[in-house]
């Protein structure tokens, strides 16, 4: 049965949560993470890019010189697409829903906790087991970070109404906050290190998270 070592504010060691048998064996499907983190950048895509083409483009209609009698190449309007400031031959016009994909619901929740056993694999999940401020305290957390070796990048995720230690984690440039039931599989790979509670890591594993609510966008 594997084990993910907890430590307390206080630095001491708590109580190892226990997981399920083969839990944190290598079972974990890598192709449907990949099938999530690419449904997720999609999905982030705003489509605002655009070009114009030459019927968009302002200018006048009329042909810049004659056809015949010059000794340069024929030319039509200024609008067209081989002059400086004319159109575009094709044109960009494709919006932000032209690149969302589609991907189950069942698919995204099953690949969100195949990355998060992925993190756990390579011992990358740094557990705490009361991750509870008094007060906001952006040194405190600073240290927290210190006593767990995470050195990198980090996700910290947090309970809804654990404002302290969002408050106390948003100034450092290493750490990102997130809400536990809104983790997903682009977020966990993008950073080195997790750090979660007892009760959150315990209730995202059983599935609980979702029970409760979680956001369309994470679930």
């Amino acid at each position: 049965m594997g084990q993910v070592n907890v430590i307390k504010m206080d630095r001491s060691k708590a109580e190892p949560l226990e997981l399920e048998d083969g839990l944190t064996e290598a079972t974990y499907n890598p192709f449907l993470i990949k099938d999530a983190v690419v449904y997720q950048r999609a999905k982030l895509r705003q489509g605002t890019h655009a070009t114009k083409s030459r019927g968009q483009v302002s200018g006048s209609t009329r042909k810049l010189y004659r056809q015949k009698g010059t000794g340069r190449a024929r030319v039509g309007t200024r609008r067209t697409v081989l002059r400086k400031g004319g159109g575009v031959a094709f044109a960009k016009t494709r919006t932000g829903d032209d690149f969302r994909q589609q991907m189950p619901k069942k698919m995204r929740r099953l690949a969100n906790r195949n990355a998060l056993l992925a993190k756990l694999v390579d011992a990358e999940v740094k557990c705490v087991d009361d991750l509870t401020f008094a007060e906001p305290k952006t040194a405190e957390f600073r240290r927290l970070l210190e006593a767990l070796g995470v050195d990198r990048s980090c996700l910290v995720a947090l309970a809804a109404d654990n404002r302290n230690a969002a408050l106390s984690a948003r100034n450092l440039p290493s750490a990102t906050t997130i809400r536990v039931e809104q983790l997903n599989a682009f977020d966990l790979l993008n950073h080195r290190f997790v750090l979660v509670d007892r009760a959150s890591l315990e209730a995202f594993l059983d599935g609980r998270v979702w029970k409760n609510g979680a956001s369309k966008e994470a679930a």
